[in-house]
């Protein structure tokens, strides 16, 4: 296994601002507004992609993209707020707002940043995918970096079709101003398959090697058991516009459940953590559980290098340093936060009162340096029990190392266990049930798939809350309205997408 290095480092070794100053005009730009800048250098394709030096810093470059401040942290107001997970404080932004109540316009800013990101990510891939092929370096580095860039360009384009349904297909390098007027795909047939043959084509040319923040043939397998159980949830739940894939429901869920097979049974490289702890501990982010986490580092320099992440789930705590106790009766120190996403009682109240996702992972009580207790829920100087998930107890100011989830091997057991609907994915469901030290099911006996697949994914929200995912999983079932009440009274087309941004349909006529 290759030595985990975080992306800030790799990047100071290659020299990324040579990167940053050229590879083309507008590299990682989407709309013709932003594109509309001066050159600040003269590195090109034709003159940049000279050595395998040169195409790594491209691909660190593109997964860079992944922790812009436009991008990581506002994913959490669309996954997170948009569901029965969290709620906002009360003096957040109108568009943050927005999300709670289901009111979110083709104006709302969170959502135009977030949808830029997207772009800015996929231009970034592309610009790697275009140029290394033809350069001369071995087949090796050129499988590589190939694969990691498909990757990303199918990961990017999932999140795009999760948020906005049909939306552009980016398939080529802007580096002029009449090439940012993609089209929208047909249906989501061309959609999916377009996503499906980049992660098919990246698990080929890929190894199974570990670095942190970066993606490897694990990844790839992962990401693409995701993207068929999405499809397969979403056409048998009568999704808009899913009607048009052409693969049975029953061969997406077959296919869900090969490829997350193959996560679980062919390598050994990530495994399921037995000690739930681990998984959210900041200085563990190659642990077993890790198949694909952003690099974030408190010793970076600017945020979207290091994270403040944490800020956004930790109330605010008389502005002061408070103590989090352990299982073993030790004390973590976590800085006071923001209050922006709040927890939900319903989801608090959904863990048994035993579960460890409860007891363990959100905090009902806060300590001062001595061990005493300043503060509950329940005397309410603590405005709303918080999760642990994103706590670095070696934080330096707001600066920490806290970072998004974005695959992890127990969500990919409940894909497994979603797929399948047996006694093999029941054994996957159990055991993430016995880690969290709750009953597990005996036994599929009186239960139909369709009864098995809505306890998995009722799992998932225990399993997953935090960690960006609710809403996908709303969505594909189609029961966004059967859980948030907000989102009662509108229609099938607007549970299931949020609108392209205005902005970008003005840029780009073939958005209608």
């Amino acid at each position: 296994m290759k030595n985990t290095l975080t992306i800030r480092k790799e990047l100071k070794k290659m020299n990324i601002k040579k990167i940053i100053l050229g590879i083309t005009l507008a590299i990682g730009i989407v709309s013709c507004e932003s594109l509309d800048v001066e050159p600040k250098g003269f590195y090109s394709d034709q003159n940049f992609y000279k050595t395998v030096d040169d195409a790594e810093a491209a691909t660190l470059y593109a997964y860079d993209a992944l922790t812009l401040v436009s991008y990581a942290p506002v994913t959490f107001y669309l996954t997170e707020l948009a569901t029965d997970n969290c709620s906002v404080k009360p003096d957040e932004g109108a568009d943050a707002q927005a999300f709670v109540n289901w009111e979110v316009s083709s104006q709302n800013e969170l959502l135009t940043q977030f949808y830029r990101s997207i772009y800015i990510a996929i231009n970034r891939a592309n610009a790697v995918i275009e140029n290394i092929p033809g350069k001369g370096f071995n087949q090796e580095d050129e499988r590589r970096l190939m694969g990691e860039a498909l990757f990303l360009r199918a990961f990017n384009h999932f999140n795009a079709v999760k948020a906005f349904g049909l939306a552009p297909i980016q398939k080529s390098l802007i580096d002029e101003l009449n090439e940012t007027t993609a089209s929208l795909p047909n249906d989501m047939q061309e959609m999916y398959a377009f996503i499906i043959e980049d992660l098919t084509t990246a698990i080929d040319y890929l190894e199974i090697n570990r670095v942190t923040g970066r993606a490897d043939k694990v990844a790839a397998q992962a990401l693409l058991s995701k993207v068929y159980l999405f499809a397969a949830s979403a056409k048998e739940s009568g999704v808009p516009k899913y009607n048009a894939l052409t693969e049975s429901v029953d061969n997406l869920y077959a296919k869900a459940a090969e490829y997350s097979g193959y996560v679980l049974n062919n390598q050994g490289e990530y495994a399921h953590d037995t000690n739930i702890q681990n998984i959210y501990n900041s200085e563990m982010p190659n642990g077993p559980e890790h198949i694909f986490i952003l690099s974030l580092d408190r010793t970076g320099t600017q945020e979207g290098d290091y994270s403040k992440l944490s800020k956004y789930f930790i109330p605010y705590i008389s502005g002061a340093n408070v103590y989090l106790k352990n299982t073993d009766d030790s004390f973590s120190k976590t800085h006071d936060g923001w209050s922006v996403f709040q927890t939900n009682d319903d989801l608090y109240n959904s863990y048994e009162p035993t579960d460890k996702r409860r007891t363990e992972l959100i905090v009902s009580e806060v300590f001062n340096e001595a061990g005493t207790s300043i503060g509950t829920v329940a005397d309410e100087t603590i405005i709303y029990p918080f999760t642990r998930k994103y706590v670095d107890p070696n934080f330096e100011g707001d600066k920490t190392s806290t970072r998004p989830y974005l695959i992890r091997y127990s969500d990919i057991q409940l894909v497994y266990a979603e797929a399948t609907a047996n006694t093999d994915g029941l054994i996957q469901y159990n055991q993430i049930r016995n880690r969290a030290g709750i009953d597990e099911l005996a036994d599929l006996g009186g239960l139909s798939k369709a009864d098995f697949r809505d306890l998995v994914v009722q799992e998932r929200q225990r399993e997953l809350a935090f960690e960006g995912d609710r809403l996908w999983d709303l969505r594909r079932k189609n029961i966004v309205q059967a859980n948030v009440t907000e989102a009662a009274g509108l229609s099938p087309e607007a549970v299931a997408f949020f609108p392209i941004p205005q902005r970008e349909i003005d840029l780009n006529p073939n958005i209608n």
